[in-house]
């Protein structure tokens, strides 16, 4: 299959109030040549999050309050394998997770799809080409990228990044998924220590730039918290 065609692959959008960057996602995910299915989970948005999305052209299911992001990931691969199951298909999709506030790079994802479709890879992590200055200062992305090569023996670059494509097969394996922020270093390392090919990507996606503010270290403070339970069982 040629690089770029995502035939066979359903993208994965967990989301909560990211009205203002949705659409432009949806729209760009859409765009990937193949994709004819992509799921957003509003993981109980207070805004238009949601409704935004349908209107972009995604299927949408909501959680009436917020679960976290691991569990709106499981959300939106178990609406996907009903849907497979519903049209009878004999593969089931790839997964494709992005985040919602990709905004239009998500059309440029379709790099980070091709080992898995070429199955060369069982699960492929995105390295943004171009990183943002961002306002934390790597407490979190040093603490898994340290604990996923103490549990493994390797340090992928951007342990925590989001974009992330993998087989059904390597899903269902890595379940259950850890809770919150820690669904990333949990994934690297179950599918390695289970013997899963797990490669990186350099893609030309983007997304926005954590700040400064107290909401912005409060939601560090979570996934610090998320990271460390995620390895605390994982020695």
């Amino acid at each position: 299959m040629s690089a770029g065609s995502l035939d066979g692959v359903a993208v994965i959008i967990p989301a909560r109030n990211e009205a203002d960057r949705i659409a432009a996602t949806v729209t760009g995910a859409i765009a990937l040549a193949g994709v004819s299915l992509v799921v957003v989970v509003d993981d109980g948005s207070g805004d238009a999050t949601g409704a935004i999305a349908r209107q972009a052209g995604a299927i949408v299911i909501r959680h009436a309050r917020n679960r976290g992001k691991a569990a709106a990931m499981q959300t939106g691969a178990s609406a996907a394998g009903l849907i497979d199951q519903r049209e009878r298909r004999e593969h089931p999709r790839h997964l494709l997770f992005l985040d919602a506030d990709l905004g239009e790079s998500a059309a440029r994802a379709a790099p980070l799809a091709d080992p898995v479709i070429a199955g060369t890879a069982d699960m492929t992590i995105a390295v943004f080409a171009t990183t943002v200055k961002l306002g934390g200062h790597g407490l979190v992305v040093g603490l898994s990228g340290a604990g996923i090569r103490r549990a493994v023996g390797w340090q992928p670059v951007q342990p925590l990044n989001g974009q992330r494509c993998l087989t059904r097969a390597a899903f269902e394996a890595a379940r259950p998924l850890a809770r919150g922020w820690g669904v990333e270093t949990a994934l690297t390392i179950d599918l390695l220590r289970q013997g899963f090919r797990v490669t990186e990507v350099e893609v030309e996606l983007a997304h926005r730039a954590t700040g400064t503010g107290l909401r912005a270290q409060l939601h560090r403070a979570h996934q610090l918290a998320d990271v460390a339970r995620a390895l605390a069982v994982r020695p």
